[in-house]
């Protein structure tokens, strides 16, 4: 990702649609699951001449703690608390495929937890996985926000923070240089939240979230690139019956 221009990976960005799924049982354990798919009549505007000349093919599945055992001698050089933060995503499962004769572009992310406060930042999973087949220093620490999820049996909580604002300003500007050159074309670019709760549903911070007829699950949709300049309008609080 290191090797990706900002504006480049701004435009992978903004033509994606991303699903973040959250099941809580009533014992607190649960799962997650992360979805990102390239919308294809998105990208196919972005790329102009150049989507018909793809030629990529990968389909590549694993689970984030072999590339630990595969790589122990990278792992060993790390200092404890980077160890320590490599072990979060120990059981995290990835699928990327990538194929320009399907016209299908999906990395998934899939992680079963005990309780929600184990729930690492899954979107850094292939930048963790890269620096420990690299030895790579961490690279995901250059995103300029960061991930939290709570819950206490009655108060569910997904928290983002900024963390670098010189960061988030470059990424206002590439954005408005986006803008600038592509806002002419009709993009889908969905950032949905989709989540399920052991009880129902007594109030929800954000007054855009549809709940569902039995309240206990709830849909949550952004623009992605309203996102990406303000990830801190992802934040959500659900308070449970």
């Amino acid at each position: 990702m290191k090797h990706i221009s900002t504006f480049l990976l701004l435009v992978l960005l903004i033509s994606c649609q991303i699903t973040e799924r959250i099941t809580i049982n009533e014992d607190g354990s649960g799962s997650i699951e992360v979805v990102q798919l390239r919308e294809e009549n998105s990208y196919m505007q972005l790329a102009g001449e150049q989507y018909s000349k793809e030629n990529v093919f990968k389909d590549t599945a694993y689970v984030f703690k072999d590339y630990i055992s595969k790589y122990k001698e990278n792992f060993s050089q790390y200092k404890p608390e980077e160890q320590q933060l490599f072990q979060k995503y120990a059981n995290v499962k990835t699928h990327v495929k990538r194929s320009s004769f399907e016209k299908e572009f999906r990395t998934s992310f899939r992680l079963d937890f005990s309780k929600v406060s184990e729930i690492p930042d899954l979107y850094k999973t292939e930048d963790y996985a890269s620096d420990i087949q690299h030895n790579y220093a961490l690279t995901a620490e250059e995103h300029y926000f960061r991930i939290a999820y709570s819950f206490d049996g009655k108060i569910f909580k997904r928290s983002v923070f900024v963390i670098n604002t010189t960061e988030l300003e470059k990424i206002k500007l590439q954005c408005k240089e986006f803008k600038t050159k592509y806002g002419a074309a009709k993009l889908t670019q969905l950032y949905a939240l989709q989540y399920h709760f052991p009880r129902k549903i007594k109030s929800v911070s954000d007054s855009n979230a549809l709940i569902s007829s039995d309240r206990k699950s709830l849909t949550l949709e952004f623009q992605l690139s309203d996102c990406l300049q303000n990830p801190e309008m992802t934040n959500l609080e659900v308070v449970l019956e």
